[in-house]
């Protein structure tokens, strides 16, 4: 389910510069808390969110209505401001810009793209896509119309250019609110629901829009609660009770649903390894489950006559300690942390572990596969080294 979701492109993260903030991604929000005042109380919509993403990504956020998601991308547009955090953007410092600075930041560099399009009802199409032109006094004013022409031909609506946003379709008008983002050339489009009001077959094409200005360079955040469409993307974020899921939870676990998947999040306690550490030894009792979520560790047997025996290596989204936690048996081999980094996981204990599994049959059947494979890996292993003594 979520497996496809996280694969980051390995080319376009591998040109992020170091910009002058010290952010080595095109956008980085670090710790975001945003807390809302009123008559009834505090209410805190986002919880020490941390979201990166790389230059030439195209990233969904997906959660249920309430999750935290559109407030997370009112965070970066500068729409809202959060409560505590940064938000870095290339070099600037998004949450340090006054209204004023802001406003000029977000025309130049954010192409933001709304649900409901916020197309200016008394303008013409060609007009609308360039307003933000005119108010970012971006290109000269002579060549405004001709590039919003380009844009329009570009979302093919170039032949309703003169007709009022009105006369048209919803899904025309969206395609004409990218088109309107697009005016500054902007390296970022923020899309808050863009399909959420159109059929799937507009849909579709919408997105399409889309995955074609991601290969001609641009960044892409999309805001959508649609998982289908999600799964194109080249990463999701998945967004619960103001906070972020982590990636490689939601890639071990991909059989969890996004309300699972919260409830793991909160009860999942991090520990870090430095390389060659033991993190569970052979014949102990199996008392966690771990979730690698940085770095890489080694399946080890104990050989009694010489050093120890390694049978694989596992990386950052993989799991292990399921064998002993399912069969309620000691650990069946060792692991320990490997390179030359430090190792990070997130650890369910036995009980959370237990409550996982009783409520996912799917997961329960996929974790159960996993161990009975490792396990005959693991006998496989202990005979090759017994022909071999």
């Amino acid at each position: 389910m979520f497996q496809r979701w996280f694969k980051r492109n390995g080319t376009n993260g591998s040109t992020n510069a170091q910009y002058r903030q010290g952010n080595a991604h095109l956008i980085d929000m670090r710790q975001i808390i945003k807390t809302y005042q009123s008559a009834a109380g505090n209410f805190t919509a986002l919880r020490s969110v941390d979201l990166q993403v790389d230059r030439g990504e195209f990233v969904a956020i997906i959660g249920k209505s309430g999750s935290g998601k559109s407030t997370l991308i009112n965070m970066l547009t500068g729409i809202d401001r959060p409560t505590t955090g940064e938000v870095l953007v290339g070099d600037t410092a998004v949450h340090q810009l006054s209204e004023g600075q802001m406003a000029k930041w977000r025309g130049k560099n954010l192409g933001i793209i709304f649900q409901f399009f916020q197309l200016l009802p008394t303008l013409s199409i060609v007009e609308n896509v360039m307003l933000p032109m005119d108010f970012c006094d971006m290109y000269a004013p002579r060549e405004r119309r001709d590039r919003a022409m380009h844009l329009l031909s570009l979302v093919e609506m170039e032949e309703q250019a003169h007709k009022l946003p009105s006369a048209v379709s919803g899904g025309q008008q969206q395609r004409v609110a990218i088109a309107r983002a697009l005016a500054n050339d902007p390296p970022i489009l923020v899309a808050d629901e863009p399909t959420g009001n159109l059929d799937s077959k507009t849909a579709n094409a919408v997105f399409a829009l889309f995955e074609r200005l991601v290969a001609d360079g641009k960044t892409v955040l999309m805001v959508t609660h649609d998982s289908d469409l999600a799964k194109r993307v080249s990463r999701a974020v998945i967004a619960a009770d103001g906070e972020i899921v982590n990636q490689y939870v939601a890639q071990a676990l991909s059989t969890l649903s996004v309300d699972q998947l919260a409830t793991v999040t909160r009860q999942i306690e991090p520990h870090t390894y430095t390389p060659g550490t033991p993190i569970i030894t052979q014949g102990d009792t199996a008392d966690r489950f771990y979730i690698i979520t940085k770095g890489q560790v080694e399946i080890c047997l104990h050989n009694p006559r010489g050093q120890d025996m390694v049978v694989t290596c596992l990386e950052a989204g993989q799991y292990f300690g399921e064998i002993g936690l399912l069969r309620g048996s000691p650990r069946i081999a060792s692991v320990r942390a490997a390179g030359d980094t430090a190792v990070q996981v997130a650890t369910l204990d036995r009980a959370t572990f237990g409550g996982l599994v009783g409520d996912s049959e799917l997961t329960r059947q996929a974790i159960s596969r996993v161990a009975d494979q490792r396990a005959t890996e693991n006998v496989a292993a202990r005979e090759r080294e017994v022909a071999h003594a």
